[in-house]
């Protein structure tokens, strides 16, 4: 009875961090590099597509919104679309892959290296692929001659932020997941409401009040909500409470993985 009741508890104690999860990491980015052009393709096109069609498209109907021509409206929310994504993606089929199906997380931690650091590393890796997502769209952006200021760079750290986010919650999945197909629910019942409530395609304001005051809570509209002011070359309103609200969201997401983790790995 004691070992049993002891089981939480030991698998909730604070995060191990350290350096051992560097070369995890570059493991993780040694692999890309060899399919890098497809990863960047299926990670970019679709919101590129989306961008390009539905901004020049519509935007010929509606002109500007939230003072910037359309395109530029909904091309930032697909740059943290884009990063939500790329983020989600990473930590949950890719993760999936080589925790369950490749069994790379057993042959790592045979090393001396800990469970701790390899969900670290997974997590770091999320949101270094989003930063690369974002920083690919911000670029077609800045081709088509927006967001051609300074303060639109500190969108490339935002995709970094809104990768762990959702870096977070793809590994949380992951840790419950017992084949790929569970993770359709995510993408149902998560991103999908938040993709269509955060303001990517238009502004939350024009919801009814208790949707926008919903919408208000996710994390995607308070990266939007950063995102956006800075394209336009103004500092956003209340950043520290929009980065607070995104650590939050990731510190959460990622120690509940962590938890989750070592209780499905390490039992």
């Amino acid at each position: 009875m004691a070992e049993t009741s002891a089981l939480p508890t030991r698998f909730a104690t604070p995060p191990a961090l350290s350096l051992r999860f560097v070369p995890v990491w570059r493991r993780n980015l040694l692999v890309w590099r060899k399919l890098a052009f497809a990863s960047l393709l299926g990670n970019i096109a679709d919101p590129l597509f989306y961008m390009l069609a539905l901004g020049y498209g519509l935007g010929a109907l509606v002109g500007e919104v939230g003072g910037m021509p359309y395109v530029a409206f909904i091309g930032t929310g697909m740059v943290c679309q884009s990063a939500m994504f790329t983020a989600s993606f990473e930590g949950m089929y890719s993760a999936f892959s080589r925790m369950h199906v490749q069994r790379t997380w057993e042959g790592i931690i045979n090393a001396p290296i800990a469970l701790d650091d390899v969900v670290l590393a997974e997590w770091i890796w999320s949101a270094t692929k989003a930063a690369m997502s974002t920083a690919a769209i911000l670029a077609v952006l800045f081709a088509l001659g927006f967001g051609r200021t300074w303060l639109a760079l500190w969108i490339l750290p935002l995709g970094f932020l809104v990768g762990l986010v959702f870096g977070g919650f793809g590994l949380l999945m992951t840790s419950l997941a017992p084949g790929y197909e569970f993770f359709t629910y995510f993408f149902t019942l998560v991103i999908t409401p938040m993709l269509l409530l955060s303001g990517v395609y238009f502004p939350v304001d024009q919801l009814p009040g208790w949707l926008a005051a919903t919408a208000n809570v996710l994390p995607l509209k308070h990266a939007i909500d950063l995102a956006r002011p800075l394209m336009l070359a103004r500092a956003p309103d209340a950043v520290a409470q929009h980065v607070v609200v995104l650590l939050a969201y990731a510190g959460i997401a990622y120690y509940a993985a962590l938890v989750l983790t070592r209780r499905r790995l390490l039992r």
